[in-house]
């Protein structure tokens, strides 16, 4: 889809939203509240993107009825990997001009693997920067550290670091110091609160096998250490001991599924990029979720292709 038509359409979209509620199907119960789940926005300083983002954040705040607040999912901007720092810089203030004209909502948000700086950079004054790795974009969320917890109505929301540095590149785990806090984070939390955890890379997803055009030629599927988490075993056997975990919530695919695994609801959440900004990724419209987390523990997801 060429640009013009892709703004045209999204335009059509966003005020179709804006009149019409996002309604659950047959769902009679009350909810507690409501959150938009925004992932893979992918930013840069270019129309595509500038108006695409404004177009989704206009639509998000026009919702009937109103959401509660918004996760940012990860990957705000397009690249920070091996960026300058002035082209970082503008997509940054991008970004900040968008959400500051666009959104009125509260947000929360989740790093991700683009939003680091400087990994797949080799000069010495970027890797002594004090903005080098996540430090910058933890410094543009004002996030009080790159993982953390909050907690809405009779829900805590674990917001976890997934994307970690692999010499050059980036691996999808958490660190040791991660791990350690969720699993005291787990502890202190009372069983009669109901945990949602949120990781910019899914832990659990079958997307992540179908994001190659194809398989290995042995028959073998491609999911590199990039597109799932290579420590999945470990979290699964530690969310094994708390059965308040209710649902994991990721982005990171630009692909939609969701995969229920011993219990546990686990939604990959498309991207409001789609194809980084030029139509539908693999079948998979640009797109965000909104989410319904009710009092009972359990939740609703309902795409929204703005």
């Amino acid at each position: 889809m060429d640009r013009r038509n892709f703004l045209q359409q999204a335009s059509l979209t966003t005020a179709a939203l804006a009149a019409a509620p996002v309604a659950f199907a047959g769902d009679k119960k009350p909810s507690s509240f409501r959150v938009g789940f925004l992932t893979d926005v992918h930013v840069k300083p270019t129309d595509a993107a500038e108006q695409g983002m404004r177009k989704a954040y206009r639509s998000v705040n026009a919702l009937q009825p109103k959401v509660d607040f918004i996760i940012n999912g990860g990957d705000a901007i397009m690249d920070a990997l091996k960026a300058s720092k002035e082209k970082v810089q503008k997509q940054w203030d991008v970004w900040n001009k968008v959400l500051g004209e666009e959104n009125r909502l509260p947000m929360y948000h989740c790093i991700g693997n683009h939003d680091a700086w400087g990994w797949q950079m080799t000069e010495p004054e970027v890797k002594n920067d004090p903005l080098y790795d996540k430090k910058w974009v933890v410094q543009q969320h004002k996030m009080s550290n790159r993982y953390y917890s909050f907690e809405h109505s009779n829900w805590k929301f674990i917001v976890l670091d997934s994307a970690q540095e692999n010499n050059g590149g980036y691996i999808a785990r958490i660190d040791e110091e991660q791990f350690a806090w969720l699993e005291n984070e787990l502890k202190a939390t009372p069983t009669d609160k109901h945990i949602c955890v949120v990781s910019h890379i899914p832990i659990v997803s079958f997307c992540s096998a179908l994001f190659a055009d194809k398989n290995q030629d042995n028959g073998d599927w491609r999911i590199s250490r990039a597109l799932l988490h290579v420590d999945a075993r470990r979290l699964i056997q530690l969310f094994k001991g708390f059965k308040n975990i209710r649902c994991c919530l990721s982005g990171h695919i630009h692909m939609q599924d969701e995969v229920n695994y011993l219990g546990i609801p686990y939604y990959c959440n498309g991207a409001v990029s789609g194809n980084w900004w030029e139509g539908a990724f693999k079948d998979f419209a640009p797109a965000y979720a909104v989410f319904e987390f009710y009092k009972d523990g359990t939740l609703k997801r309902q795409m929204v292709e703005y």
